[in-house]
């Protein structure tokens, strides 16, 4: 019998680029994210219907008691079809790769996430404004695909964290200065925060090297026999 640990399949770890589980992961994260656009549209569709009474309710209303159960709404409203249109694929493309990381750490940098771009937004922002939209997650996917493969030290890490760059990065300073009076860079600026912090929080940290034991020789028992003196 083998008293060595079993040496893990690399096949199956879906953080391992070019694996059947890498695919099968990112395959999984594509769809599931699919599925969370399309939920966001019938939200919308809801929303108009309703004359986007949601957003009044649900919306972020800064230094307003009232207004802060919207750091859990907002992320799901939008102020019109043209801004949930805007925001439909890069919450795709970055949801799809940060799902791609397993279940409970996207949950994890989600959540953490909202609540650092929705604080900074009732904290600094302007009192007489409503604020929705979840591009202040979509920021913050970004900050975390731009820092994950640094702090995790993984090629595959970094070579998203350029595209999500090459893709987004124009925007990405554009949406964090206060250039437009329509967009809310609190929500841009500290969701980008919330990313890099998740990045670090949520690190996947890699498992120590194990080093085989030796076996202990087995040593034969010996028996005391009574003398025959």
């Amino acid at each position: 019998m083998s008293l060595n640990p079993p040496v893990p399949d690399p096949e199956s770890d879906p953080n391992s680029f070019g694996t059947v589980a890498f695919y099968a992961a990112l395959g999984k994260a594509f769809v599931a994210m699919c599925g969370v656009v399309v939920g966001l549209f019938l939200i919308e569709v809801l929303n108009h219907a309703d004359g986007n009474r949601l957003n009044a309710l649900g919306g972020i209303h800064p230094h307003s008691l009232d207004g802060i159960d919207g750091i859990v709404f907002a992320p799901f409203l939008h102020a019109s079809f043209a801004h949930f249109y805007s925001n439909a694929v890069p919450l795709l493309l970055t949801g799809t790769f940060a799902l791609a990381i397993g279940v409970k750490r996207f949950l994890g940098v989600t959540v953490l996430i909202a609540l650092v771009s929705g604080l900074g937004v009732w904290f600094i922002g302007s009192p007489n404004t409503r604020v929705v939209g979840a591009s202040g997650v979509i920021l913050g996917y970004i900050g975390f695909l731009l820092v994950r493969g640094i702090v995790e030290r993984s090629w595959w890490g970094i070579a998203v964290g350029l595209l999500i760059g090459l893709l987004y990065g124009t925007q990405i300073f554009g949406d964090i200065t206060p250039t437009n009076e329509q967009v809310s860079w609190q929500a841009h600026l500290f969701g980008l925060i919330g990313g890099v912090i998740a990045a670090i929080l949520f690190r996947r940290r890699r498992p120590r090297p194990v080093t085989p034991r030796e076996p202990e020789p087995l040593v034969n028992p010996t028996l005391d026999l009574p003398s025959l003196d």
